[in-house]
């Protein structure tokens, strides 16, 4: 497991039921159903990736979350979890806020794009960087919108969300962000990671 699946699992409560979207192959959902003993379910658009995680024994669908995270009733989780994937939705304010309707709380994982090897590189590159929590050049990334911490602070505050507690992942070290230290998280931190709620 990566030091920040770690991170996350430990924002989530023993026996709670959690939807894993863009579960990927089913990685951390195991995890979490081995460890936490979640009611988990995923859903997964890669057709590849659901049967992964079928034959690991999940409950996972093929589903497009900015199409189908509306069939879901109301308070149906405790946990949503959106792992390095918000920025790669054409609008990613919907997946969010239904994320928080059909969750009691969310956890959203992003790379920052804030982190100063990042700005470094497009300062003295003059080229979109690539790094290892960004693998893929410009033309085949699958990042649609590019966003840092504070971003995603500014986005929370324009739709109400309440952030619970935000974490800092860095070179193999967490930290926590709080609103003192926001602009030099902003510039430290590979990833950011974000309980929130409404």
């Amino acid at each position: 497991m990566k030091l920040e699946d770690d991170v996350l699992a430990g924002l989530i409560d023993i026996n709670s039921r959690v939807l894993d979207v863009g579960c990927g192959d089913g990685s951390l959902l195991l995890h979490l159903k081995k460890n936490k003993r979640v009611d988990g379910r995923g859903i997964e658009i890669d057709q590849k990736r659901v049967q992964e995680s079928v034959a690991k024994g999940l409950a996972v669908i093929e589903g497009d979350a900015e199409k189908d995270l509306i069939n879901y009733p109301d308070s149906s989780f405790d946990f949503a979890i959106l792992n390095q994937s918000l920025q790669q939705f054409y609008d990613p304010r919907v997946v969010l806020n239904e994320l928080l309707r059909i969750a009691k709380n969310a956890i959203v994982t992003i790379p920052n794009f804030g982190y100063w090897k990042v700005r470094i590189n497009l300062l003295f590159q003059g080229t979109m960087p690539v790094t290892k929590t960004l693998p893929n050049t410009w033309y085949n990334t699958p990042n649609l919108h590019m966003c840092t911490i504070k971003d995603f602070y500014n986005l929370c505050k324009l739709d109400n969300i309440k952030i619970i507690k935000s974490i800092s992942v860095s070179g193999g070290k967490i930290s926590n962000i709080q609103k003192g230290n926001l602009e030099i998280k902003n510039l430290l931190s590979e990833i950011g990671i974000f309980l929130i709620t409404k």
